[in-house]
Formats: C-alpha cells, structure tokens, sequence
C-alpha cells in the first residue's frame, strides 16, 4: 500500500509538471471561478446583515389621546408588552414629546403646542417590519388612542429590496458554481486527454481502473486546493480594501465562513472533475 501510494504521489507530481500549463490554466480557472463565487456569497451575507440592520431601526409608534387616562395608558402598555411581533417599547410622557417636537419642527409650528395638548406616545420596535401593520391594526381603534403610525411604504419597498438583493446574489453564486464547474471540468478533461495513450497503455498491461485513476484524482485535488487557495487570497482581499456602508460591512467569521466554502468547493471539483473527466479514457 505504501508503494502504491508512493508511486502516486510521484506520478501526480511528474504529471503536475509535464503538464504545467495545462496545470496553471486550471488552477487559474479555479481561481477565477471560486474568487467570484465566493464575492457573490459574500454581498449576499452583506445584504443580510444590512436587512436586519435596517429592520431594528424600523419604529410603530402609538399615539395616546392627550386626553388619555392613566387605566387606559396602562391598558396599552400591557398589550404591548404581551405582543410576540413587538421587541421592545419606549413611553415617553407628553412633556418628552413636546420636547422633542421643539428639536423637529420650526417654531412656528412648536410654538402653539403645550403640554397639556400634546400626545404620549409609545416608540415600539417589531421583530420584523412587516409586522408593524398588525400594530397599527390591533392599536389603531383601542380606548385612549389617537393614532398608530409607522412608515409603511418604506416598509414595503425595504422588504422588496431585501428580497432581490437576496435572490440576486444567490443566483448569481449558483450561476458561477455551475460555470466554474463547467469550465474545471472541461481543462482537466483536456488535460486527461492529452495523455489518453499513457491512459490505454496502463490498461493493456493490465493496471485496475482506480490504479489508473488516482493520481489524476489527486492532481484534480491539488489543482482545485491551489485555486481555492488563490480565491481565498481574492475574497479577503476584497473583504478588506472594498469599503462598504457600516450596516454592509462583515465580521471575520463571515469571511471564515465564505472561505471555507470556497476550499471545500475548489477540492471537491478539482477532485470530482479529474475522477469525471478519466472515466471515459477507462474503456479503451
């Protein structure tokens, strides 16, 4: 078995070389495939994160009656806290309000407001946008509320660029996985073909088809492991000096995650490839 492996190991290497550049060409080709799979995965995750990002800065507020009594304040408050679809909430007093009216509208308008005549309010975030119109529709007609509002159309159009953003750079992945295969497939099946005589002499004398087969399995799987490891330079790269938006910007461990992806994907077709592309040069 050590012999055999031997044996392998020196004829991956003889064939490496012989064959270098048919061997760069298919590194390469890794390379550039993977190093724009792995780009795509990456904006995915980024817009992911930036849709939960913009889904904690997505705010109902519930508007009390300036009338309003304390029973029916507490009454809100209560429902609110016993909502699944609701995070969290903030009250704030009719005097908070007004105060903060002052720092967003013009004189003008502040000016004629008092107190006395100025809503409470409670400032609650959904566990997902969407979830704001089954705030407004459970609070909109309770005792002691004036009005409910959140921004709804921003919701919709938030929701809708989420999902594009999302479908977009996952099919893009998909389209350059299946491309890159393709094209790996195809240099190491014109690199198997050039030694097809090597290949049916083995035969002739007798060789077994997974005798014949390894050291291609294995020169497919450095091919691909080298490619991988060029991508991985690629993507971080990438990560590193492509400046995003704050709420675009990934952590280390979604590029951990995004490189490992890679490295399997770059062995596993470099090692699939080669075992795909022999198998036709076995039956001679």
């Amino acid at each position: 078995m050590r012999v055999y492996f031997r044996y392998a190991l020196k004829e991956t290497i003889s064939n490496l070389w012989r064959n270098r550049m048919m061997t760069i060409a298919a590194v390469l080709t890794v390379a550039v495939s993977l190093s724009l799979v792995g780009s795509a995965l990456l904006l995915k995750q980024s817009a992911a994160q930036a849709s939960v990002v913009w889904q904690q800065g997505t705010r109902v507020s519930v508007w009390m009656q300036p009338t309003a009594s304390t029973s029916e304040i507490s009454g809100v408050r209560s429902q609110l806290a016993d909502l699944p679809i609701v995070k969290n909430c903030v009250y704030y007093t009719q005097a908070q309000d007004l105060k903060e009216a002052k720092q967003l509208l013009p004189q003008n308008e502040w000016g004629v407001l008092t107190v006395s005549t100025m809503p409470s309010s409670f400032s609650c975030v959904p566990t997902v946008p969407s979830d704001a119109f089954v705030v407004i529709n459970t609070f909109e007609k309770l005792p002691g509320v004036y009005q409910v509002t959140a921004p709804g159309q921003q919701i919709r159009e938030m929701n809708k660029v989420i999902r594009v953003l999302q479908i977009v750079f996952l099919a893009l992945a998909a389209v350059l996985l299946l491309s890159a295969s393709v094209l790996i497939l195809n240099t190491i099946r014109m690199a198997i073909f050039a030694r097809r005589r090597e290949v049916s002499v083995m035969k002739l004398v007798g060789a077994t088809n997974w005798f014949i087969r390894i050291p291609y399995i294995i020169e497919g799987f450095i091919q691909g492991l080298l490619g991988a490891a060029v991508a991985i330079v690629a993507v971080t790269a990438l990560h590193i000096w492509y400046p995003l938006h704050n709420e675009f910007q990934l952590n280390t461990s979604a590029l951990l995650g995004t490189n490992a992806v890679v490295l399997v994907v770059g062995v596993a077709i470099g090692s699939v490839g080669s075992a795909i592309a022999i198998r036709r040069f076995l039956d001679v």
